[in-house]
Protein backbone atom coordinates (compact mmCIF):
# COMPACT_ATOMS: atom_id res chain seq x y z
CA UNK A 1 0.00 0.00 0.00
CA UNK A 2 1.20 3.61 -1.11
CA UNK A 3 0.32 6.17 1.76
CA UNK A 4 0.74 10.06 2.40
CA UNK A 5 2.09 11.17 5.89
CA UNK A 6 -1.99 11.91 6.70
CA UNK A 7 -2.79 7.79 6.46
CA UNK A 8 0.24 7.26 8.80
CA UNK A 9 -0.38 6.21 13.04
CA UNK A 10 2.60 5.91 14.85
CA UNK A 11 1.81 4.01 18.46
CA UNK A 12 3.94 2.65 20.91
CA UNK A 13 2.74 0.08 23.28
CA UNK A 14 3.70 0.46 26.67
CA UNK A 15 3.07 -0.03 30.41
CA UNK A 16 3.50 -2.50 33.10
CA UNK A 17 5.16 -5.89 33.16
CA UNK A 18 2.39 -8.73 32.30
CA UNK A 19 -0.19 -6.01 31.04
CA UNK A 20 0.18 -7.88 27.60
CA UNK A 21 2.01 -5.94 25.08
CA UNK A 22 2.96 -8.34 23.19
CA UNK A 23 -0.17 -10.54 22.59
CA UNK A 24 -1.56 -6.87 21.86
CA UNK A 25 0.77 -6.02 19.33
CA UNK A 26 0.46 -9.87 17.61
CA UNK A 27 -3.00 -9.59 17.43
CA UNK A 28 -3.18 -5.95 15.79
CA UNK A 29 -0.71 -7.14 13.23
CA UNK A 30 -3.13 -10.15 12.71
CA UNK A 31 -6.57 -8.00 12.64
CA UNK A 32 -4.49 -5.62 9.91
CA UNK A 33 -3.94 -8.60 7.69
CA UNK A 34 -0.13 -8.25 8.52
CA UNK A 35 0.13 -12.25 9.81
CA UNK A 36 -1.97 -14.85 9.07
CA UNK A 37 -1.60 -16.03 12.68
CA UNK A 38 -1.36 -14.14 15.90
CA UNK A 39 2.14 -15.81 17.41
CA UNK A 40 1.91 -17.29 20.57
CA UNK A 41 4.41 -16.23 24.08
CA UNK A 42 4.31 -19.86 25.00
CA UNK A 43 5.52 -21.24 21.78
CA UNK A 44 8.23 -18.51 21.35
CA UNK A 45 6.76 -17.22 18.51
CA UNK A 46 5.99 -13.70 18.08
CA UNK A 47 7.22 -11.15 15.53
CA UNK A 48 8.24 -9.09 18.34
CA UNK A 49 10.04 -11.29 20.96
CA UNK A 50 12.71 -12.57 18.41
CA UNK A 51 15.57 -13.06 20.43
CA UNK A 52 16.46 -16.14 22.07
CA UNK A 53 16.73 -14.60 26.16
CA UNK A 54 13.55 -13.17 25.32
CA UNK A 55 11.84 -16.61 24.12
CA UNK A 56 13.50 -18.06 27.44
CA UNK A 57 12.64 -15.77 29.47
CA UNK A 58 8.92 -15.17 28.09
CA UNK A 59 9.15 -11.37 28.03
CA UNK A 60 10.34 -8.56 25.85
CA UNK A 61 13.58 -7.21 26.64
CA UNK A 62 13.91 -4.44 23.92
CA UNK A 63 11.83 -2.29 21.68
CA UNK A 64 10.23 -4.37 18.65
CA UNK A 65 8.65 -2.52 15.29
CA UNK A 66 6.39 -3.70 12.74
CA UNK A 67 3.58 -2.14 10.22
CA UNK A 68 0.13 -3.06 9.07
CA UNK A 69 -2.55 -1.60 7.01
CA UNK A 70 -5.85 -1.24 8.40
CA UNK A 71 -9.18 0.83 6.41
CA UNK A 72 -6.40 3.33 4.60
CA UNK A 73 -3.90 3.97 7.01
CA UNK A 74 -0.69 2.15 7.91
CA UNK A 75 -0.11 1.94 11.29
CA UNK A 76 3.74 1.45 12.54
CA UNK A 77 3.37 -0.23 16.14
CA UNK A 78 6.46 -0.55 18.35
CA UNK A 79 6.11 -3.12 21.12
CA UNK A 80 8.02 -1.92 24.15
CA UNK A 81 9.32 -3.78 27.49
CA UNK A 82 7.81 -3.72 30.36
CA UNK A 83 10.09 -4.08 33.13
CA UNK A 84 11.99 -1.11 34.26
CA UNK A 85 14.89 -2.69 34.02
CA UNK A 86 14.86 -2.38 30.34
CA UNK A 87 13.43 1.52 30.02
CA UNK A 88 16.17 2.70 27.44
CA UNK A 89 14.46 0.62 24.87
CA UNK A 90 11.11 2.10 25.97
CA UNK A 91 12.07 5.54 26.09
CA UNK A 92 13.85 5.63 23.22
CA UNK A 93 10.62 4.48 21.45
CA UNK A 94 9.01 7.77 22.56
CA UNK A 95 10.89 9.90 20.23
CA UNK A 96 8.78 8.15 17.38
CA UNK A 97 5.29 8.04 18.09
CA UNK A 98 2.57 10.57 18.10
CA UNK A 99 0.80 7.82 20.62
CA UNK A 100 1.30 6.16 23.24
CA UNK A 101 -1.16 3.27 24.26
CA UNK A 102 -0.42 2.10 27.88
CA UNK A 103 -2.03 -1.09 28.07
CA UNK A 104 -3.18 -2.24 31.95
CA UNK A 105 -4.14 -6.00 33.03
CA UNK A 106 -8.09 -5.78 34.05
CA UNK A 107 -6.89 -8.32 36.63
CA UNK A 108 -4.44 -6.39 38.38
CA UNK A 109 -4.52 -3.12 37.31
CA UNK A 110 -2.67 0.01 37.65
CA UNK A 111 1.21 -0.87 38.37
CA UNK A 112 4.46 1.16 38.89
CA UNK A 113 4.94 1.05 34.65
CA UNK A 114 1.55 2.13 34.11
CA UNK A 115 2.00 5.39 36.49
CA UNK A 116 5.88 5.98 35.25
CA UNK A 117 4.67 5.73 30.97
CA UNK A 118 1.88 7.74 31.39
CA UNK A 119 4.46 10.08 33.41
CA UNK A 120 6.64 10.02 30.37
CA UNK A 121 4.55 10.68 27.72
CA UNK A 122 2.87 13.44 29.39
CA UNK A 123 6.44 14.95 29.59
CA UNK A 124 6.98 14.74 25.65
CA UNK A 125 4.10 15.65 24.90
CA UNK A 126 2.26 13.11 23.55
CA UNK A 127 -0.84 11.74 23.36
CA UNK A 128 -2.44 9.38 25.34
CA UNK A 129 -4.75 6.51 25.26
CA UNK A 130 -5.27 3.46 27.84
CA UNK A 131 -6.11 -0.12 26.79
CA UNK A 132 -7.65 -2.55 29.15
CA UNK A 133 -6.97 -5.86 28.52
CA UNK A 134 -7.80 -9.37 29.57
CA UNK A 135 -11.56 -8.28 29.67
CA UNK A 136 -12.42 -11.80 29.06
CA UNK A 137 -11.27 -12.99 32.03
CA UNK A 138 -13.33 -14.26 35.05
CA UNK A 139 -13.49 -11.81 38.30
CA UNK A 140 -12.25 -8.88 36.29
CA UNK A 141 -13.96 -5.81 38.09
CA UNK A 142 -13.92 -3.21 35.11
CA UNK A 143 -16.06 -1.16 36.74
CA UNK A 144 -13.76 -0.30 39.66
CA UNK A 145 -10.34 -0.60 37.45
CA UNK A 146 -12.53 2.44 35.13
CA UNK A 147 -13.17 4.27 38.65
CA UNK A 148 -9.50 3.53 39.65
CA UNK A 149 -8.33 5.43 36.12
CA UNK A 150 -10.14 7.98 37.10
CA UNK A 151 -9.55 9.01 40.54
CA UNK A 152 -5.56 8.14 39.65
CA UNK A 153 -5.18 9.94 36.22
CA UNK A 154 -8.11 12.82 35.97
CA UNK A 155 -11.71 13.03 34.95
CA UNK A 156 -10.08 13.36 31.45
CA UNK A 157 -9.65 9.61 31.36
CA UNK A 158 -12.83 8.82 29.56
CA UNK A 159 -14.10 5.33 27.60
CA UNK A 160 -14.27 5.39 23.50
CA UNK A 161 -15.90 1.70 24.04
CA UNK A 162 -17.19 -0.30 26.89
CA UNK A 163 -17.17 -3.88 27.60
CA UNK A 164 -20.97 -6.11 26.77
CA UNK A 165 -21.73 -9.14 27.14
CA UNK A 166 -19.43 -10.51 30.30
CA UNK A 167 -16.37 -8.78 28.07
CA UNK A 168 -17.02 -10.66 25.41
CA UNK A 169 -17.91 -7.74 23.17
CA UNK A 170 -17.43 -4.38 22.71
CA UNK A 171 -20.12 -1.15 22.20
CA UNK A 172 -19.08 2.30 20.97
CA UNK A 173 -19.54 4.99 23.07
CA UNK A 174 -18.44 7.66 21.20
CA UNK A 175 -20.29 7.57 17.82
CA UNK A 176 -22.92 5.78 19.62
CA UNK A 177 -25.29 6.69 22.85
CA UNK A 178 -27.67 3.66 22.37
CA UNK A 179 -28.20 0.49 24.43
CA UNK A 180 -26.45 -1.01 27.44
CA UNK A 181 -22.46 -2.22 28.82
CA UNK A 182 -20.86 -3.72 31.46
CA UNK A 183 -20.60 -0.78 32.62
CA UNK A 184 -24.14 0.70 32.93
CA UNK A 185 -25.86 2.43 29.97
CA UNK A 186 -24.47 3.57 26.86
CA UNK A 187 -25.87 6.84 26.51
CA UNK A 188 -24.29 8.26 30.16
CA UNK A 189 -20.41 7.70 29.07
CA UNK A 190 -21.65 9.11 25.50
CA UNK A 191 -22.51 12.39 26.73
CA UNK A 192 -19.85 12.65 29.43
CA UNK A 193 -16.85 12.30 26.47
CA UNK A 194 -18.79 14.59 23.84
CA UNK A 195 -19.20 16.90 27.15
CA UNK A 196 -15.05 17.21 27.77
CA UNK A 197 -14.24 17.06 23.74
CA UNK A 198 -16.08 20.38 22.99
CA UNK A 199 -15.51 22.25 25.98
CA UNK A 200 -11.81 22.50 24.89
CA UNK A 201 -13.05 25.16 22.20
CA UNK A 202 -14.78 28.07 22.95
CA UNK A 203 -15.79 28.02 19.80
CA UNK A 204 -17.16 24.57 19.73
CA UNK A 205 -18.91 24.63 22.91
CA UNK A 206 -20.56 27.64 21.70
CA UNK A 207 -21.86 25.92 18.41
CA UNK A 208 -22.51 22.97 20.41
CA UNK A 209 -24.91 24.71 23.11
CA UNK A 210 -26.56 26.31 20.42
CA UNK A 211 -27.16 23.89 17.92
CA UNK A 212 -26.65 20.55 19.84
CA UNK A 213 -24.56 17.67 18.97
CA UNK A 214 -26.70 17.09 16.13
CA UNK A 215 -25.88 20.09 14.70
CA UNK A 216 -22.04 19.87 14.71
CA UNK A 217 -20.24 18.33 12.14
CA UNK A 218 -18.18 15.36 11.71
CA UNK A 219 -15.10 18.04 11.46
CA UNK A 220 -15.82 20.22 14.43
CA UNK A 221 -15.85 17.01 16.44
CA UNK A 222 -12.92 15.65 15.11
CA UNK A 223 -10.25 18.68 15.27
CA UNK A 224 -11.69 19.49 19.20
CA UNK A 225 -10.94 15.92 19.77
CA UNK A 226 -7.72 16.32 18.09
CA UNK A 227 -6.99 19.48 19.91
CA UNK A 228 -8.34 17.53 23.50
CA UNK A 229 -5.31 14.84 22.90
CA UNK A 230 -2.74 17.54 22.39
CA UNK A 231 -2.93 19.23 24.87
CA UNK A 232 -3.83 16.14 27.60
CA UNK A 233 -7.42 17.34 27.90
CA UNK A 234 -8.76 13.60 27.32
CA UNK A 235 -7.31 9.91 27.80
CA UNK A 236 -9.07 7.73 25.86
CA UNK A 237 -9.97 4.56 27.45
CA UNK A 238 -10.58 1.48 25.18
CA UNK A 239 -11.10 -2.15 25.91
CA UNK A 240 -9.76 -4.99 24.16
CA UNK A 241 -8.76 -8.84 24.91
CA UNK A 242 -5.69 -9.60 22.99
CA UNK A 243 -6.43 -13.23 23.67
CA UNK A 244 -9.78 -13.62 22.01
CA UNK A 245 -9.84 -10.79 20.07
CA UNK A 246 -12.44 -8.67 21.37
CA UNK A 247 -11.65 -5.32 20.32
CA UNK A 248 -8.78 -5.38 18.64
CA UNK A 249 -10.28 -4.49 15.09
CA UNK A 250 -12.45 -1.48 16.90
CA UNK A 251 -9.04 -0.63 18.17
CA UNK A 252 -7.75 -0.35 14.64
CA UNK A 253 -10.82 1.38 13.57
CA UNK A 254 -10.07 3.57 16.76
CA UNK A 255 -6.91 4.78 15.78
CA UNK A 256 -8.16 5.44 11.96
CA UNK A 257 -10.50 7.79 12.78
CA UNK A 258 -9.36 9.63 16.12
CA UNK A 259 -5.56 8.42 17.20
CA UNK A 260 -3.66 12.02 15.40
CA UNK A 261 -1.35 11.38 12.08
CA UNK A 262 1.74 13.22 12.59
CA UNK A 263 0.50 16.54 11.10
CA UNK A 264 -2.18 16.43 14.38
CA UNK A 265 0.16 15.62 16.97
CA UNK A 266 2.42 17.77 18.85
CA UNK A 267 5.45 18.87 16.59
CA UNK A 268 8.63 17.33 17.74
CA UNK A 269 11.03 19.28 20.65
CA UNK A 270 13.63 19.91 18.12
CA UNK A 271 16.38 22.65 19.07
CA UNK A 272 19.02 24.16 16.89
CA UNK A 273 22.59 25.11 18.38
CA UNK A 274 24.22 24.06 21.30
CA UNK A 275 24.24 25.76 25.13
CA UNK A 276 22.79 28.95 25.70
CA UNK A 277 22.72 29.72 21.84
CA UNK A 278 20.16 26.43 21.68
CA UNK A 279 16.71 27.26 20.26
CA UNK A 280 13.63 25.71 19.26
CA UNK A 281 13.01 25.28 15.80
CA UNK A 282 9.54 23.62 13.85
CA UNK A 283 9.70 20.89 11.44
CA UNK A 284 7.10 20.50 9.53
CA UNK A 285 6.19 16.77 7.67
CA UNK A 286 6.07 18.07 4.01
CA UNK A 287 7.22 15.63 1.73
CA UNK A 288 9.40 18.31 -0.61
CA UNK A 289 11.36 19.92 2.63
CA UNK A 290 14.44 19.06 3.36
CA UNK A 291 15.45 15.90 5.16
CA UNK A 292 15.06 15.84 9.40
CA UNK A 293 15.08 12.59 10.63
CA UNK A 294 16.30 10.89 14.26
CA UNK A 295 17.68 7.92 14.55
CA UNK A 296 15.97 6.02 17.78
CA UNK A 297 17.43 2.65 17.94
CA UNK A 298 20.23 1.09 16.38
CA UNK A 299 20.53 -2.43 15.64
CA UNK A 300 23.78 -5.03 14.94
CA UNK A 301 22.46 -7.36 12.88
CA UNK A 302 24.62 -10.75 12.84
CA UNK A 303 23.63 -10.66 8.39
CA UNK A 304 23.40 -6.89 7.14
CA UNK A 305 25.74 -4.91 9.91
CA UNK A 306 24.42 -2.31 11.98
CA UNK A 307 21.06 -0.54 11.40
CA UNK A 308 20.01 2.70 12.06
CA UNK A 309 16.00 2.72 12.36
CA UNK A 310 14.95 6.42 12.01
CA UNK A 311 11.73 8.49 12.56
CA UNK A 312 11.39 10.76 9.29
CA UNK A 313 9.97 14.43 10.61
CA UNK A 314 10.15 16.04 7.36
CA UNK A 315 10.81 15.17 3.63
CA UNK A 316 11.42 12.64 1.47
CA UNK A 317 14.09 9.28 1.80
CA UNK A 318 14.63 7.16 -1.20
CA UNK A 319 17.17 5.01 -1.95
CA UNK A 320 19.98 6.97 -3.47
CA UNK A 321 19.29 10.06 -1.23
CA UNK A 322 22.46 11.72 0.23
CA UNK A 323 22.51 12.12 4.25
CA UNK A 324 24.57 13.36 6.49
CA UNK A 325 25.05 12.28 9.69
CA UNK A 326 24.76 14.87 12.61
CA UNK A 327 27.00 17.45 11.98
CA UNK A 328 29.21 15.47 9.13
CA UNK A 329 30.48 16.76 6.23
CA UNK A 330 30.43 13.78 4.08
CA UNK A 331 27.07 12.34 3.48
CA UNK A 332 26.19 8.77 2.67
CA UNK A 333 24.45 7.53 -0.04
CA UNK A 334 21.07 5.53 0.84
CA UNK A 335 22.33 1.74 -0.89
CA UNK A 336 19.18 0.05 0.87
CA UNK A 337 15.68 1.30 2.14
CA UNK A 338 13.94 -0.90 4.83
CA UNK A 339 10.35 -1.29 6.65
CA UNK A 340 11.31 -3.38 10.12
CA UNK A 341 8.68 -6.68 10.68
CA UNK A 342 10.25 -7.65 13.94
CA UNK A 343 13.59 -9.42 13.37
CA UNK A 344 12.93 -8.89 9.25
CA UNK A 345 13.78 -6.05 7.04
CA UNK A 346 11.66 -5.31 4.40
CA UNK A 347 13.38 -3.23 1.49
CA UNK A 348 10.78 -0.42 0.16
CA UNK A 349 11.91 2.29 -2.01
CA UNK A 350 11.06 5.59 -0.40
CA UNK A 351 9.28 6.62 2.87
CA UNK A 352 7.94 10.55 3.37
CA UNK A 353 7.29 12.60 6.79
CA UNK A 354 6.34 10.37 9.67
CA UNK A 355 7.36 7.23 8.46
CA UNK A 356 9.94 4.61 10.31
CA UNK A 357 12.02 3.50 8.03
CA UNK A 358 16.09 1.76 8.59
CA UNK A 359 19.19 2.12 6.49
CA UNK A 360 22.07 -0.37 7.12
CA UNK A 361 25.46 -0.66 6.94
CA UNK A 362 26.54 3.23 7.78
CA UNK A 363 28.78 2.82 10.77
CA UNK A 364 28.76 6.92 11.54
CA UNK A 365 24.91 6.04 12.96
CA UNK A 366 24.20 6.32 16.60
CA UNK A 367 21.21 6.64 18.75
CA UNK A 368 20.17 10.07 18.66
CA UNK A 369 22.02 10.82 15.40
CA UNK A 370 20.24 13.54 12.99
CA UNK A 371 19.59 12.19 9.46
CA UNK A 372 19.64 15.40 7.24
CA UNK A 373 20.32 16.06 3.32
CA UNK A 374 21.33 20.35 3.95
CA UNK A 375 23.93 22.16 5.92
CA UNK A 376 20.87 24.26 6.75
CA UNK A 377 19.92 21.71 9.42
CA UNK A 378 23.43 21.38 10.81
CA UNK A 379 23.86 21.15 14.67
CA UNK A 380 19.65 20.21 14.86
CA UNK A 381 18.82 17.93 17.39
CA UNK A 382 15.74 16.78 19.55
CA UNK A 383 15.39 17.72 22.89
CA UNK A 384 16.73 14.68 25.15
CA UNK A 385 14.84 11.89 26.47
CA UNK A 386 14.85 11.50 30.26
CA UNK A 387 16.60 8.42 30.88
CA UNK A 388 17.28 7.12 34.25
CA UNK A 389 20.96 6.75 35.31
CA UNK A 390 22.53 3.64 35.49
CA UNK A 391 23.41 2.95 39.17
CA UNK A 392 25.04 -0.78 38.76
CA UNK A 393 28.38 -1.62 37.53
CA UNK A 394 30.45 -4.55 37.34
CA UNK A 395 34.05 -4.63 36.13
CA UNK A 396 34.74 -6.94 33.43
CA UNK A 397 37.51 -8.68 31.95
CA UNK A 398 38.10 -11.33 29.51
CA UNK A 399 37.69 -14.72 30.66
CA UNK A 400 40.69 -15.95 27.69
CA UNK A 401 43.69 -14.01 27.05
CA UNK A 402 44.15 -12.73 23.54
CA UNK A 403 40.52 -12.21 23.23
CA UNK A 404 40.38 -8.37 25.08
CA UNK A 405 39.51 -6.74 21.52
CA UNK A 406 37.43 -8.86 21.13
CA UNK A 407 35.37 -7.62 24.31
CA UNK A 408 36.01 -4.23 23.76
CA UNK A 409 34.21 -4.67 20.48
CA UNK A 410 31.12 -6.58 21.45
CA UNK A 411 31.02 -4.44 24.71
CA UNK A 412 30.75 -1.12 22.17
CA UNK A 413 28.22 -3.16 19.73
CA UNK A 414 25.51 -3.61 22.74
CA UNK A 415 26.27 -0.01 24.47
CA UNK A 416 24.87 1.03 20.67
CA UNK A 417 21.81 -0.67 21.33
CA UNK A 418 20.80 0.55 24.92
CA UNK A 419 20.79 3.57 26.10
CA UNK A 420 21.06 3.16 29.60
CA UNK A 421 24.09 0.58 29.04
CA UNK A 422 27.33 2.08 29.80
CA UNK A 423 30.89 1.01 29.11
CA UNK A 424 33.90 2.89 30.72
CA UNK A 425 37.61 2.38 31.33
CA UNK A 426 38.43 3.30 34.66
CA UNK A 427 42.09 4.90 34.07
CA UNK A 428 43.08 5.32 37.48
CA UNK A 429 42.08 1.24 38.12
CA UNK A 430 42.64 0.09 34.68
CA UNK A 431 39.47 -1.82 34.64
CA UNK A 432 36.59 -1.75 32.10
CA UNK A 433 33.35 -0.79 34.03
CA UNK A 434 29.70 -1.19 32.72
CA UNK A 435 26.90 0.09 33.92
CA UNK A 436 23.13 -0.86 33.77
CA UNK A 437 19.78 0.24 35.78
CA UNK A 438 19.94 -3.32 37.83
CA UNK A 439 21.94 -6.39 38.71
CA UNK A 440 19.27 -7.80 35.29
CA UNK A 441 20.09 -5.36 32.83
CA UNK A 442 23.37 -6.48 33.51
CA UNK A 443 22.84 -9.97 33.71
CA UNK A 444 21.16 -9.86 30.22
CA UNK A 445 23.93 -8.11 28.59
CA UNK A 446 26.72 -10.22 29.45
CA UNK A 447 24.96 -13.41 28.55
CA UNK A 448 24.57 -11.28 25.48
CA UNK A 449 28.36 -11.23 24.96
CA UNK A 450 28.18 -14.68 25.16
CA UNK A 451 25.73 -15.90 23.01
CA UNK A 452 26.21 -13.18 20.11
CA UNK A 453 29.58 -12.25 19.97
CA UNK A 454 31.19 -15.78 21.98
CA UNK A 455 33.06 -13.88 24.37
CA UNK A 456 32.81 -15.35 27.94
CA UNK A 457 34.05 -12.41 30.59
CA UNK A 458 35.02 -12.89 34.62
CA UNK A 459 33.25 -10.18 36.81
CA UNK A 460 33.97 -8.72 40.32
CA UNK A 461 33.12 -5.34 42.10
CA UNK A 462 34.71 -2.33 40.20
CA UNK A 463 37.56 -1.19 41.94
CA UNK A 464 37.23 2.00 44.54
CA UNK A 465 40.48 4.51 42.97
CA UNK A 466 41.19 6.23 46.42
CA UNK A 467 42.17 9.72 45.72
CA UNK A 468 43.99 10.55 48.89
CA UNK A 469 45.94 7.98 50.60
CA UNK A 470 48.64 8.51 53.98
CA UNK A 471 51.92 8.36 52.65
CA UNK A 472 53.97 9.58 55.45
CA UNK A 473 54.22 10.37 59.59
CA UNK A 474 52.80 13.42 60.53
CA UNK A 475 52.10 15.23 63.66
CA UNK A 476 49.41 17.84 64.88
CA UNK A 477 48.75 20.47 67.91
CA UNK A 478 45.33 22.04 69.03
CA UNK A 479 44.11 23.86 71.81
CA UNK A 480 40.65 24.05 72.53
CA UNK A 481 40.21 26.79 75.35
CA UNK A 482 36.94 27.50 76.74
CA UNK A 483 36.51 29.96 79.41
CA UNK A 484 33.29 30.17 81.72
CA UNK A 485 35.14 30.84 85.52
CA UNK A 486 38.33 29.09 85.47
CA UNK A 487 40.40 27.81 82.99
CA UNK A 488 39.16 25.29 81.34
CA UNK A 489 41.03 23.38 78.16
CA UNK A 490 41.57 20.74 76.22
CA UNK A 491 44.54 19.77 74.15
CA UNK A 492 44.84 17.50 71.27
CA UNK A 493 47.68 15.62 69.57
CA UNK A 494 47.47 14.25 66.53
Amino acid sequence: MSYSTEQIRNVALAGHPGAGKTMLFEALLHAGGALQTAGSIERGSTVSDFDAIEKERGHSIDAAIASTDHAGIHVNLIDTPGYPDFRGPTLSALAAVETVAVVVDADTGIGYGTRRMMEYAQGRRLCRALVINKIDHEGANLGALMNELREVFGNEVLPLNLPANGGKSVIDCFGNNTGESDLGAVADWHQKIIDQVVEINEQVMDHFLEVGEDGLSGQELHDAFEQCLREGHLVPVCFVSARTGVGVKELLDIAEKLFPHPGEANPPMFVKGVGEDAAPIESKPDPAAHVIADVFKIVNDPFVGKLGIFRIYQGTVKKDTQLFVDDGKKPFKVGHLFKMKGKEHVEIERAVPGDIAAVAKVDELHFDAVLHDSHDEDQIHLAPLDFPKPMFGLAVEAASKGHEQKLSIALHKLSEEDPCFHVEHEVETNETVIHGLSDLHLRINLQRLKDRYGVEVKTRPPRIAYRETVSANAEGHHRHKKQTGGEHLAHALL
